[in-house]
């Protein structure tokens, strides 16, 4: 995924995690979600390892919790070329700032 990073996406890696396209990852005892506002789906998939697809499904209606999101642009991969090249080119003005933030972070955490 090298060259399409936009935000933190290859910062994960200082941290001993590896990033992942997937939006709700399990992975043994340890369940991930990706992007912020993807808390619900988590709690969903947690849900569903816990007490069944049918149950999440059944709470997901509950709470009528059908996602449509208005652009397609939730990703690098996904994103129009020219709102990757500009949103990329935003983020190269606070880029060494952060990676520096980054490297202090992962080193306190050792």
């Amino acid at each position: 995924m090298e060259g399409l990073e936009t935000g933190w996406r290859n910062s994960l890696s200082a941290f001993g995690a590896t990033p992942n396209p997937v939006l709700v990852v399990c992975d043994g005892n340890v369940i991930t979600g990706r992007w912020c506002h993807r808390g619900i789906d988590m709690a969903l998939t947690v849900m569903a390892e816990i007490a069944g697809d049918e149950y999440a499904q059944s709470v997901q209606l509950g709470i009528e919790y059908a996602p449509a999101p208005p652009f397609n642009s939730g990703s690098p991969e996904l994103a129009p070329a020219h709102v990757l090249d500009q949103t990329q080119t935003r983020y190269e003005r606070v880029r060494g700032a952060r990676d520096a933030a980054v490297k202090r972070a992962a080193a306190r955490l050792g």
